[in-house]
């Protein structure tokens, strides 16, 4: 059964068949919770045009921002490798931690004891409510991978990681890491 196999920490690889979907397609997602209740997510390759600097001015650093997803984009998230630094986070899995406080986060960005190697900003987040994961993983819209990267996934290219994974999937999926992003420019 799918729910068994769904963890904490697992990648979600957008399954080449969602097309014109501006989220989805071509995402890959960390999953940051997952339970009978429901399923929580960060898009890990969707940078947007800010920094963090535009949403929070106090910070005097030029982070790049990503889109986590299509749920509360009018909130900021952040994900990181620094509990030792960040107080009050949550582990993920592989020394991958969500959230912490905030106010101490922006103090130490600051200072320059964090850099953009040790943090992703994100507006918004993925979620699925109970058993909606597992139903579009049997529809054949997501795959499941272990993140190979552990914690330096915060540092793996934005641009690639889609390909790379589709790519390690093998078999049918060969075909489609080579394929342009929108089909009707082949």
């Amino acid at each position: 059964m799918i729910s068994e196999k769904l963890q904490k920490g697992q990648l979600l690889i957008a399954e080449p068949s969602i097309l014109g979907d501006l989220f989805f397609n071509r995402s890959v997602i960390l999953l940051a919770e997952h339970s009978n209740e429901g399923s929580l997510g960060f898009i890990m390759n969707k940078p947007l045009e800010y920094t963090i600097n535009d949403l929070v001015p106090d910070i005097e650093a030029s982070f790049k921002i990503y889109n986590g997803g299509p749920v509360e984009q009018d909130n900021l998230y952040f994900i990181h490798t620094i509990p030792e630094l960040i107080f009050d986070s949550i582990e993920i899995s592989n020394g991958i931690y969500w959230g912490g406080d905030f106010e101490l986060t922006k103090s130490l960005i600051n200072e320059g004891k964090i850099n953009k190697e040790d943090i992703r900003f994100f507006l918004g987040y993925t979620g699925w409510g109970a058993n909606q994961l597992e139903e579009e993983i049997e529809g054949n819209s997501w795959a499941i991978t272990v993140n190979k990267h552990k914690k330096d996934l915060l540092n793996t290219s934005s641009k690639k990681i889609w390909k790379e994974k589709i790519t390690e999937l093998g078999g049918d999926y060969l075909i489609w890491s080579n394929a342009p992003e929108n089909p009707n420019l082949n």
